[in-house]
């Protein structure tokens, strides 16, 4: 997609790129570790509670999915902007528009299918904590990153005939707000975090959006373009595995009690390294497991990439040797800072649930984005490069 019009003349569309597919952090897999805790404690036991769960929690994310992406495009437009000293009202809107529309639809479909795998993994009798989150995560990158290329490709091409399309979408979406504010009011569980949930969501937006920037920075260096496309790939594996371990660490602490009970056994301090890896604690266990799933994982889909010639950048042995140690390092740092993030949150009477993943996956992103930044640019100083780079 990187070579589409949109991408090549309006470059700001790659900073929203790490700050809408990080949604799916904030808002989608949020939605899955609360439901999945919801269903495991038996709060979605009665069609009644069900019901209720479901109208509260989709109206939630249609809210904050609404305002991220209106945020996400400011962001963006500062970004692009202070480097270059050059602004375009007409590009600030399209970002907008893209934004808000892309946020929208993609938190309505990611949310029902997240609704409907917890239901399903409830009935087989499976764990939702070790489903939904990876799914929310996967097909969150998925389908964002296609709406997001779909509507901004179209509505930069009514750039030229039909400006007022971008304001008119723009519009639509954020007149739909006071709806879905009305709805989620009216659920206990979800009014709590309309008025609580914004912090982690908006910090969030604006740790992955410096991520969209190093990406829009590295990717517009022709030397370094082959980047682009293992971007979403070590974000998403990263972001997988952290949310299925503080999803995993959360409902463990639910089952005990609710935030803020028994918080002389939660750890406020820095847990050490042993503790977290390789004691014979549950929660240890899952992350020496989840870490073993990186170098596998991460092989499969450098395959994929290589067989359909996706990329521009030759697999080589060294450059697999540095993007393996970009992506173990970062699972490595996230594991070891959700099994701090989580307890602490916890000891503090927050929810991890609604506050732990927002963090984690936008510290994924930037992570992840800078560490791959990092590996290309020594990869190219030590004299690993392409010639068909930016081809």
């Amino acid at each position: 997609l990187q070579h589409w019009d949109v991408f090549k003349y309006v470059t700001e569309v790659f900073i929203l790129v790490p700050a809408l597919l990080g949604l799916k952090g904030n808002l989608e897999m949020t939605l899955a570790s609360r439901l999945s805790t919801a269903a495991n404690i038996g709060q979605m036991d009665t069609p009644k509670e069900l019901w209720r769960m479901i109208t509260g929690n989709m109206a939630l994310i249609q809210v904050q999915a609404t305002v991220v992406g209106f945020l996400a495009s400011i962001a963006a437009v500062i970004f692009g902007w202070i480097p270059d000293g050059h602004f375009s009202i007409d590009h600030a809107v399209l970002l907008c528009a893209s934004s808000v529309a892309t946020a929208f639809i993609a938190s309505l479909v990611l949310g029902m299918i997240m609704i409907g795998v917890i239901i399903g993994s409830r009935k087989m009798g499976i764990n939702p904590d070790n489903v939904a989150t990876p799914i929310a995560a996967s097909l969150g990158d998925l389908i964002t990153l296609a709406l997001l290329s779909g509507i901004s490709w179209g509505l930069y091409k009514e750039l030229e005939s039909k400006a007022y399309v971008n304001p008119l979408v723009c519009a639509f979406f954020i007149a739909l707000l006071p709806i879905w504010i009305i709805v989620a009011k009216k659920n206990a569980a979800t009014r709590e975090v309309l008025y609580s949930g914004w912090e982690p969501v908006i910090i969030a937006m604006a740790i992955s959006s410096v991520g969209g920037l190093i990406l829009d920075r590295t990717v517009s260096d022709p030397n370094f373009a082959g980047m682009a496309v293992f971007t979403p790939v070590i974000n998403g594996v990263g972001g997988n595995l952290v949310a299925v371990q503080a999803s995993r660490i959360s409902t463990y602490l639910h089952m005990s009690g609710m935030p803020g009970d028994g918080s002389e056994t939660a750890p406020r301090k820095c847990p050490s390294p042993c503790s977290t890896f390789f004691s014979s604690d549950v929660n240890s266990r899952s992350a020496r497991v989840l870490f073993l799933l990186v170098v596998p994982g991460h092989l499969v889909f450098l395959y994929t990439i290589s067989s359909m010639q996706g990329g521009h950048t030759t697999l080589t042995l060294i450059f697999i040797v540095f993007y393996m140690t970009a992506a173990l390092l970062q699972v490595l740092i996230l594991l070891y800072i959700a099994d701090w993030m989580v307890h602490w949150m916890w000891g503090r009477d927050l929810d991890p649930d609604n506050f732990s993943i927002p963090y984690l996956t936008a510290l994924g992103d930037l992570i992840g984005t800078g560490l791959l930044a990092l590996s290309f640019h020594v990869l190219w100083l030590i004299g690993d490069r392409d010639s068909d780079v930016g081809d």
